[in-house]
């Protein structure tokens, strides 16, 4: 069977997506939650290593916390560029301040923090909040 491994981030069920409907908005087979729609899903730690571990397209993911005005700034800079790479990568956030193992894990030092995952392992890292076409622009140099 071809297509790209992607794992919902509803239920985390790891679905095969043919490579020209990844642009086409696919949608779980089990809960039906969109696989890739453009929008930054918000993932707990287990499930953001699952993808990781499993996922044939690009994660990137933003390291974050509610306190920081930063990151609150970035968010919505963030969403613009999951629209504009849908289909390519997948954009995702992961709440340092909720999952405190993160921040040593993958050796956080400040937030927001964006790392480019592929094929399993980090490839790129940015710290400090970006406008949309620097977070674009990152992206596809990244992955």
């Amino acid at each position: 069977m071809s297509g790209k491994k992607l794992t919902c981030f509803g239920c985390g069920q790891v679905n095969r997506v043919p490579y020209d409907k990844l642009a086409a908005g696919p949608k779980c087979g089990s809960c039906g939650k969109g696989l890739m729609n453009g929008k930054v899903a918000e993932v707990d730690l287990s499930m953001f290593e699952k993808a990781v571990r499993t996922d044939d397209v690009p994660l990137v993911v933003d390291f974050w916390a509610p306190w920081c005005g930063p990151c609150r700034q970035m968010a919505p800079q963030y969403q613009a560029a999951a629209q504009e790479v849908n289909g390519a990568v997948r954009l995702v956030k992961l709440n340092t301040e909720a999952h405190k193992n993160a921040g040593s894990k993958y050796r956080i030092r400040g937030i927001p923090t964006m790392a480019a995952f592929t094929n399993g392992k980090e490839r790129a890292r940015q710290s400090g909040a970006m406008p949309k076409s620097a977070i674009v622009k990152w992206v596809k140099a990244s992955v």
